[in-house]
């Protein structure tokens, strides 16, 4: 029988307004973790780098990269 990985790399680009406070980036986070969960991995590390964006309505730029291993 065939496995899979044992470790998935995934990239999540979150973006924060300068108006307004709140973001729905949680539920972008949260939604690739379940995905992976439902898939047999957990969590094992996440880290993040930001930057500004000058744009018209831009705010930061936070990009996550979460690593997964196989439970």
């Amino acid at each position: 029988m065939a496995q899979g990985p044992n470790y998935v790399v995934l990239q999540v680009v979150l973006k924060e307004k300068l108006l307004g406070t709140g973001s729905g980036n949680l539920t972008e986070l949260e939604k690739a973790i379940n995905q992976q969960a439902a898939k047999g991995y957990r969590l094992h590390t996440i880290s993040t780098a930001s930057s500004g964006s000058k744009g018209f309505g831009g705010g930061d730029r936070v990009q996550a990269t979460m690593v997964f291993e196989a439970i």
